[in-house]
């Protein structure tokens, strides 16, 4: 209780530092949740429209990949065909930004690097409340479980958006925890675009 309450700024200065890498993973644990939103909404929505997937992206804020779980075992695809006018709508409009996905990258570029540049007594004090502590084992066993999972829905929303001929080169990325995944996000097409590209060719086929 004592770490929660410190890290999430409810408790005043006592006098006893954080961990700096416990901090990055605290504060990263607080992107990934958006990560997965970037990645579900809208393509990796279930076929099955009597499963939302946006109650599991919301409690996944406070779950991690917990919450998100069930909803993997439920998903059942293909993806519901997405309307050009949903993209104008919240909250795809600001999950289809680029300005999301670069802000997303740069976060984690600079958390990642302040726990980088923490020293080697400050690595060996986290692997003692790793050992130590349950709220740590856990959420170092939910970024685990997510870094595991991104790669899989990754590909989904690449082959959704008919981009995996030229994005195939970034699912070995994605491996890479976090920074991977954001890079993607940054990368990616629109939704619209691929929208606009497999416009002509249904047309075609009616």
């Amino acid at each position: 209780m004592y770490f929660l309450l410190k890290l999430s700024f409810l408790k005043g200065d006592d006098g006893f530092k954080m961990n700096e890498v416990l901090v990055s993973l605290w504060y990263i644990m607080g992107l990934w949740p958006l990560v997965y939103s970037m990645l579900l909404l809208p393509t990796g929505r279930s076929s099955k429209r009597s499963i939302p997937v946006w109650p599991f992206l919301v409690l996944s804020f406070a779950g991690g990949v917990y919450a998100l779980l069930p909803y993997f075992v439920l998903w059942t695809p293909p993806s519901p065909p997405t309307e050009e006018h949903e993209l104008k709508k919240w909250p795809f409009n600001f999950l289809e930004s680029k300005i999301t996905a670069a802000g997303l990258l740069a976060g984690g570029l600079g958390i990642f690097g302040y726990a980088a540049l923490a020293n080697a007594d400050v690595w060996k004090e986290f692997y003692q409340y790793f050992r130590e502590s349950r709220l740590v084992h856990v959420t170092c066993l939910d970024f685990s479980l997510l870094s595991a999972f991104v790669p899989f829905w990754i590909y989904n929303d690449m082959t959704s958006r008919k981009w995996y001929d030229k994005g195939f080169w970034l699912l070995p990325l994605s491996l890479v925890p976090f920074l991977g995944p954001a890079l993607y996000l940054v990368l990616r097409p629109t939704v619209s675009a691929s929208l606009s590209l497999s416009g002509p060719a249904a047309s075609e086929q009616e």
